[in-house]
């Protein structure tokens, strides 16, 4: 029965040692846990707030990076519409260019034509005139007798003349 039940000296001792070695523990061993869990909680703590500025410093920087990256896209679509304009405005310019000195050339066409047709009317009279003194004075030198001989001789002519030129 000595084995369930501890005799009291065992038991004195034992609460002695107990309490001596609990009073230890609380003059030095739990102040030293309870710093430390102090200072840990205290360095989690400034890991937290450090995480929370660092996760606010980053939604910071990603709303500047948005608003830097629309304003460049504003940016963007300004030059794009700027340079579409610019393209229009010379095209219609190289466009209206065209269509003038189109008309100019179809204007210098037309006059130097007027001016080869009067021409060659001008030789065609001189030409007909030529052909008309040359056949008149070969009639004439001729004397022929009747008006067929000289239909004859004036046909003659004229195949000779277009023959020649």
């Amino acid at each position: 029965m000595d084995l369930l039940i501890p005799s009291t000296g065992l038991l004195f001792w034992m609460s002695l040692t107990f309490l001596v070695v609990l009073g230890l523990l609380w003059k030095f061993g739990f102040p030293v846990i309870t710093n430390m869990v102090a200072e840990r909680k205290a360095f989690i703590d400034d890991s937290l707030r450090k995480a929370h500025e660092a996760n606010e410093r980053l939604a910071n920087i990603q709303k500047e990076g948005e608003s830097i990256l629309q304003e460049a896209r504003e940016k963007q679509a300004l030059i794009l519409k700027e340079a579409a304009e610019t393209r229009d405005a010379i095209v219609e310019k190289a466009q209206e260019k065209a269509r003038a000195e189109g008309a100019r050339m179809l204007n210098d066409a037309k006059a130097e034509i007027e001016q080869e047709k009067a021409a060659a009317i001008a030789d065609i009279r001189k030409q007909v005139a030529e052909l008309s003194v040359e056949i008149a004075e070969k009639v004439l030198r001729q004397k022929l007798s009747d008006d067929k001989s000289q239909m004859d001789y004036i046909d003659r002519m004229l195949d000779d003349v277009s023959s020649n030129k």
